[in-house]
């Protein structure tokens, strides 16, 4: 699994600035090149990126100085301005957006503590949609719009829901008044996997429609202030896109054949981990925040014990229906999927502990392997 790292800034207040994803660091490809650059966050906290295949990742706790290190694929940092979401996309967007286009199950989710940027770098910002969902989007129906084979068609269907408090809210049917959000079941089917029984599901002819369904479903999803964040996501989100593409061809006969390879593009923004006595959280807040932090705590078994299975001829049993959310995730996880994780950082010394948390989060990541294939199915029309 690719494992990717964004740094976003929080302000010394504890106010966080919506700041853009920053340095992503070039030139790997090339073993004669050698990149170092170093950046003192703040007093006490110390992130590097390192030289040449390898980027490190250098957390110092801010009391003991005592360093720890960590390798991933991609590193960003909002505190270079020259560098933007931009950068990102290229690196993780058009990994998710060519492989769709050839046929296979490709996922990217975001996890971290909340306020770190998660929602940032997988939506963007209020004022401006460029986080890495729109972006692939975009550049979806670019590809669609310059297809000049005759023979090819691609057609794209979408659904958004999120998880609050353990159950699945479709966010693109709006209630009618006095009435809740429709409470949806996950069932399983044995060739295909996990699925949300009547998710809806909306045909998208061009990127406006998709932004219709992300501003209609952002508008559903469940969110409160917090002392760390003041628009903080008391739900996990997961918005899917389906990619079918239909190509036919001809024998010598004339005889057509059609084949049709259907891709589920699966991106995921995680509700953030939470402390209560960092995020003030009283009441149902606090009680959404327990649920949040249960699920995210079977989401990290999930991932640990995967992470040990990999290292183990055959490896052992996994749990995945200890919450809603690893049940939805498990082929994204384990089946047939490309799968990207983007870990959220805050380079506040006040959120050590949270940070080395998500690092060694991450690092679990990389030890994980899924089996993606093209998901084809010939027809004769």
């Amino acid at each position: 699994m690719q494992v990717e790292v964004f740094r976003k800034h929080v302000a010394q207040n504890k106010t966080l600035w919506s700041s853009s994803v920053a340095q992503q660091v070039n030139g790997l490809s090339q073993a004669e090149v050698e990149l170092t650059s170093t950046l003192r966050l703040k007093p006490g906290f110390e992130c590097r990126t390192g030289k040449q295949f390898v980027l490190l990742c250098y957390i110092r706790n801010p009391e003991s100085n005592e360093e720890k290190s960590y390798s991933f694929d991609y590193s960003y940092d909002s505190f270079t301005p020259v560098h933007n979401q931009e950068d990102v996309f290229r690196d993780l967007g058009h990994f998710v957006l060519d492989n769709s286009l050839r046929g296979f199950n490709a996922t990217i989710f975001a996890y971290g503590q909340t306020g770190s940027g998660k929602s940032y770098s997988m939506m963007g910002s209020k004022t401006k949609r460029d986080g890495l969902i729109p972006r692939i989007c975009i550049g979806l129906f670019e590809n669609i719009r310059q297809n000049t084979d005759p023979n090819k068609t691609i057609s794209v269907n979408a659904s958004y829901l999120e998880i609050y408090n353990e159950q699945i809210r479709d966010l693109l049917v709006v209630p009618k008044k006095g009435e809740d959000k429709r409470r949806l079941k996950v069932r399983d089917n044995p060739k295909t996997g996990p699925y949300v029984e009547d998710l809806s599901e909306v045909t998208c002819a061009s990127y406006d429609d998709i932004e219709k369904l992300l501003s209609d479903g952002d508008a559903m999803r469940t969110i409160a202030q917090t002392n760390m964040n003041a628009t903080s996501s008391r739900s996990h989100s997961i918005f899917t896109i389906k990619v079918k593409t239909t190509t036919i061809l001809y024998s010598k006969d004339g005889e057509p054949t059609a084949t049709d390879t259907l891709a589920r593009v699966v991106l995921v923004d995680l509700a953030g981990s939470e402390k209560q006595k960092d995020t003030g959280t009283t009441g149902q807040q606090f009680e959404e925040a327990k649920r949040i932090n249960l699920s995210l705590t079977a989401l990290g078994l999930v991932i640990a014990n995967l992470a040990e299975a990999a290292t183990k001829k055959g490896g052992g049993f996994v749990n995945f229906r200890d919450s809603v959310l690893t049940h939805l995730l498990q082929p994204s996880l384990v089946g047939n999927s490309k799968t990207a994780m983007v870990a959220a950082l805050s380079p506040a010394s006040v959120n050590y502990e949270e940070t080395l948390s998500t690092l060694r989060w991450a690092d679990n990541c990389k030890k994980i392997k899924t089996k993606a294939e093209i998901n084809e199915s010939p027809t004769t029309s």
